[in-house]
């Protein structure tokens, strides 16, 4: 029998999420700050939730898709009440991209109260999502992920036990730092061709069959070349917050990481210039601005 789902937070990936859990057979009761996302999912099959206070008394799985780990917290310790009101057995997934130290504190709080909760993250852009085409990568108590196995297969192609909590959060950032360097790369290399007198869209192409080919270059490539920034499948609000968190993770564990750190200060330029809800391939405009 499938687990009855709450689902909070219906952005560019969760609205996504829902909808796969819908064509999935799950019955899913849905909450976002926006009532109008949530009239969207009801369109979809999903259970509207006006009143987020008495959600997890309906479901027995959690999902959460949240912009940051301090408002995650805030929903599971303010809004939910969880601490003063638990709900013995209810397992909680995470699916933000989450501070793992956070996450870590989280999952020992609810475990106090006879709670599960795992750290969930998505590797994959919205459109990926859409797609149905994302890992998820779960850190937590394994026995618990076991039997979420289902339920992540429902939402996307595949999903990975990292180990313990904080981990599915850590490799989350690992993942993404790795993206941000290749899209800043692609960036720059695209920087260099045009004032090469290279055609950026031809030197795409050859960048796309060499050996230099990353996924950065088929989901922006085309997107930078063309200055095409609307609409987003990745905010540069988002991506911006995503780097600070990982040179931020990276400073507690005094880990050196002297190239997303570049990449963050290029970042803050571009977004202290322009509009930060165009999608975060705009990152070429910081080369545009150099080379004028």
């Amino acid at each position: 029998m499938k687990h009855t789902i709450g689902f909070v937070g219906l952005g560019l990936m969760g609205g996504w999420l829902v909808r796969h859990l819908l064509n999935d057979g799950y019955t899913v009761h849905v909450y976002d700050i926006d009532p109008e996302k949530i009239k969207v999912m009801e369109q979809y099959g999903a259970h509207p939730v006006q009143d987020i206070t008495y959600l997890s008394h309906d479901v027995d799985v959690l999902i959460l898709s949240l912009p940051t780990s301090q408002i995650v917290s805030q929903v599971i310790h303010d809004s939910l009440n969880l601490i003063k009101k638990p709900k013995r057995g209810l397992i909680i997934l995470d699916t933000s991209t989450a501070d793992p130290s956070i996450s870590s504190e989280i999952a020992q709080n609810m475990l106090e109260q006879g709670m599960f909760f795992m750290d969930a993250t998505v590797s994959g852009t919205s459109e990926m999502c859409a797609a149905k085409d994302t890992i998820f990568m779960v850190g937590g108590d394994e026995g618990i992920y076991d039997q979420c196995k289902p339920i992540f297969l429902g939402m996307g192609r595949e999903s990975v036990y990292m180990g313990k909590s904080g981990t599915g959060a850590a490799i989350k950032l690992v993942v993404n730092l790795v993206l941000a360097v290749n899209r800043m790369g692609l960036a720059e290399g695209l920087t260099l061709a045009k004032k090469a007198g290279i055609d950026q869209a031809l030197a795409l192409e050859v960048l796309k069959k060499s050996a230099a080919f990353s996924k950065a270059m088929d989901q922006k490539g085309y997107r930078m070349v063309h200055r095409q920034f609307y609409p987003p499948i990745g905010h540069m609000t988002t991506h911006y917050k995503d780097v600070q968190l990982m040179v931020s993770y990276a400073s507690k564990l005094h880990c050196p990481v002297p190239v997303i750190s570049l990449t963050a200060q290029a970042l803050a330029s571009e977004m202290s210039k322009r509009p930060g809800d165009r999608d975060s391939s705009a990152v070429i405009c910081f080369y545009d601005d150099l080379i004028q």
